[in-house]
């Protein structure tokens, strides 16, 4: 079974007080060569993971870019397409205005796109950068899902993949994708097609190197049974829509190579008993090599776009799993 393989190539990425890291700017040119790397041969398929978000300062009825990377539609070439994230962010609860925001986000890039993610780490609260700190988002992703949904089928986009995403769920907070199959009902679940997961072992809560595979198929296979299940959505593929492991003091690139190494190897092992869909990484190049924080160098490069070691392990792996 095959694997579909993406990444997310900007440099701007989030920390876990809801701030956002920055460093050198973009470069276009060095992020498709990176791509046509890892993606192989042209025409393989492989995603480019985007963010486009919605706040109750978007306008509508203008194009809206993506947040990051800027323009990313450059990048779906080749065989590439987005992987596209359709963000939520009303305080307001402007559902209303939300949907219109994912129609018009399928108008501008729908032809483009393989996947739309509709919110993202909707579970999580507390920090203003994810859409669990939003009020109603329940409600968001319900009534976006059959948006972009309707949408779709409008604009002949029969292939389009629409799911929705979390982070590992436990104890109490494992109803939360239940939940949300409750609150959406039947049609709800008949339109989607996927449910992602975000998760970065040994990065928040350390793991044994010798447990590592281990736990990354534990955490697969309670995600399925206690998590998807129970919400009448084991039926559908789950697609790991976030992964990485950054570099800096105490944290060798060597080790960063290995993770990737065990988790996606443990991820094909597992794809066809546990039927997941595809890997994204997170991300391309560090956000600011030249800072030591956990959140400025999660990337497969420097942020100047020189290879570290994982570079070239996930080019290995897209070779060999990506069909």
């Amino acid at each position: 079974m095959t694997l579909l393989f993406g990444i997310y190539p900007g440099g701007v990425v989030g920390d876990d007080t809801g701030g956002l890291t920055a460093g050198p700017p973009d470069d276009p040119a060095r992020i498709s060569a990176a791509l046509d790397r890892l993606q192989g041969r042209p025409g393989r398929p492989f995603l480019v993971r985007a963010y486009a978000s919605f706040d109750d300062a978007t306008r509508l009825g203008v194009p809206h870019p993506t947040d990051t990377p800027a323009d990313a539609a450059r990048y779906a070439v080749r065989g590439r397409r987005l992987d596209l994230v359709a963000q939520y962010r009303s305080r307001a609860a402007d559902i209303d205005g939300y949907c219109v925001f994912v129609r018009e986000l399928l108008d501008r890039y729908g032809a483009c796109t393989a996947t739309l993610q509709i919110a993202e780490e909707p579970n999580v609260t507390g920090n203003p950068l994810l859409d669990g700190d939003y009020p109603a988002v329940r409600e968001a992703i319900v009534r976006g899902v059959a948006a972009a949904r309707t949408h779709a089928r409008e604009l002949g986009l029969d292939d389009l993949r629409i799911g929705f995403n979390t982070t590992p769920l436990f104890g109490p907070s494992a109803g939360f994708a239940a939940g949300l199959a409750a609150a959406g009902g039947p049609r709800f679940v008949a339109e989607l097609d996927y449910v992602g997961l975000d998760f970065f072992p040994d990065v928040f809560r350390p793991v044994p190197v010798e447990g590592m595979a281990e736990a990354v198929a534990g955490l697969l296979h309670h995600h399925r049974a206690a998590v998807l299940a129970p919400a009448g959505l084991a039926h559908l593929p789950l697609h790991i829509t976030e992964h990485g492991w950054p570099t800096g003091p105490a944290r060798p690139p060597a080790r960063q190579a290995e993770v990737v190494e065990t988790v996606v190897g443990t991820l094909a092992a597992h794809a066809e008993s546990l039927n997941l869909s595809g890997y994204t990484h997170f991300s391309l190049r560090d956000a600011d090599t030249a800072r030591p924080g956990l959140f400025h160098r999660f990337g497969l490069t420097t942020d100047d776009y020189t290879p570290k070691p994982a570079f070239e392990s996930l080019r290995a792996l897209v070779d060999r799993h990506g069909g």
